[in-house]
């Protein structure tokens, strides 16, 4: 499964710039990977990571702005198509017999 993060926060004043930039830097430490500006994804484990993560998203909330998540499942997430640009480093297809196990 997969948490995505979509966020538009205001940036006017010096106040709402860090309160995106604290936004920011806690998915980006938390592990998630931006997808593009203001939409942001990571891999989660089960139904108990992704209570996890969504109520550790609800205590990091920045005060003002609009934020919104959503869980798709992989099969889901390997649906989308890409228009225009092109992939990220991320989303490069390893093949399995690529795949090391320890």
């Amino acid at each position: 499964m997969r948490l995505i993060v979509f966020f538009d926060l205001p940036m006017v004043t010096k106040t709402e710039k860090r309160a995106y930039t604290l936004f920011r830097r806690f998915l980006i430490n938390d592990g998630y990977d931006m997808i593009q500006f203001s939409v942001y994804g990571r891999l989660l484990n089960g139904k108990d990571a992704e209570a996890k993560h969504l109520s550790r998203l609800a205590t990091n909330l920045p005060p003002e702005g609009s934020v919104r998540c959503m869980t798709v499942t992989e099969k889901q997430y390997a649906g989308i198509k890409l228009l225009v640009g092109l992939p990220l480093f991320q989303e490069k297809k390893v093949p399995a017999n690529q795949m090391l196990l320890f």
